[in-house]
């Protein structure tokens, strides 16, 4: 397929307060502008896209877009002397399907700037079922770290462990010869859980989390994809210089504590947001690479969708129901 020829692009529309997308056929220059143009190969479904093409968020600064915030393929021409054509690349987040038109469509045209170069053992199947929620992760992972977080220190705890995030943290902790332990809702998952890697689950429904400001100190690190009373809660049970990385809010935006566990145990919180500099940005790649390479990619990203199924499978990212991560094949 040239640049010129027509494309199919699933596309989020706003008709007076009501949102929803459908598959359109779109040339190349009704795209957002960019100096690269990729043939698009993998995508996938983040919570934020379902948010962005259910208008139950409101993720998209303007309309219509095409949807999806990451996306991973080949170039076909780039301006910029840093990619040509047969590149394999990928793209996360960076306004995608927020600002820009994203990556739910057979073409896609971007700034070279928000592009990596796949690595050489990885194909763009492999990289979209890491994608955004698996790069957030890893970022969590190696900020963490970079706190001072070391195995031998003790378990880091992991919440709402099933979903994208919560799945590739577990098999990454795991690889780096952590003792994961996983909070979930989804009980009748345990063994999924502890077969991507986590050594124990604990049930988010009998949690007893008390009310003190400082708990049983239980945990060294914790990854957290919730908010609201569970992160308050982790809060109060960490170890002495426990450290807390806040990557989402699922349950709420909310935080209730005090500076407590702060003060007296040095406890640290981090924020995630994958929107970071080239330089920590390759960093994490080169270790996704090495020593944060994932395991249990394969099961984590076991289902697959086309453009044509992505309305039926929104519903599910907003009440909770998936579990890993869906990878989207545009062809």
């Amino acid at each position: 397929m040239s640049i010129s020829e027509p494309f199919l692009a699933y596309r989020i529309h706003r008709d007076d307060a009501r949102v929803s997308g459908k598959l359109e056929t779109l040339t190349i220059d009704q795209l957002s502008s960019g100096d690269t143009v990729i043939n698009v190969e993998y995508s996938g479904i983040n919570y934020k896209d379902a948010l962005a093409a259910t208008g139950a968020g409101r993720i998209l600064r303007r309309f219509p877009l095409v949807g999806g915030i990451d996306l991973a393929g080949e170039v076909i021409s780039s301006r910029d002397m840093r990619f040509k054509p047969g590149d394999r690349v990928v793209a996360l987040s960076g306004g995608l399907g927020e600002t820009r038109d994203g990556g739910y469509a057979e073409r896609a045209r971007v700034d070279a700037d928000l592009l990596v170069p796949i690595p050489k053992d990885w194909d763009t199947r492999a990289t979209m079922a890491l994608g955004t929620a698996g790069f957030a992760a890893a970022l969590a992972i190696h900020r963490l770290e970079h706190c001072g977080l070391r195995p031998a220190q003790g378990p880091v705890l992991v919440t709402g462990a099933t979903g994208g995030v919560g799945s590739v943290a577990i098999d990454l902790l795991n690889a780096r010869g952590y003792e994961v332990v996983a909070l979930t809702g989804k009980i009748d998952r345990v063994p999924y859980l502890k077969g991507i890697g986590a050594t124990e689950v604990l049930d988010r429904n009998t949690l007893e989390m008390g009310s003190k400001p400082l708990e049983h100190a239980r945990w060294a690190g914790a990854i957290d994809n919730l908010g609201g009373e569970i992160l308050a809660w982790l809060t109060r049970t960490m170890r002495p210089h426990g450290v807390i990385a806040s990557i989402g809010l699922a349950a709420s935006a909310e935080l209730h504590t005090t500076v407590m566990p702060f003060i007296l145990r040095a406890v640290s919180l981090l924020g995630i947001n994958i929107e970071v500099g080239h330089k920590l940005r390759d960093e994490v790649w080169q270790r996704l690479t090495t020593d944060l390479r994932p395991r249990h990619l394969d099961a984590i990203a076991k289902t697959e969708a086309t453009l044509a199924q992505l309305p039926a499978l929104f519903g599910a990212y907003l009440d909770a129901q998936t579990v890993g991560r869906t990878v989207v094949r545009i062809d």
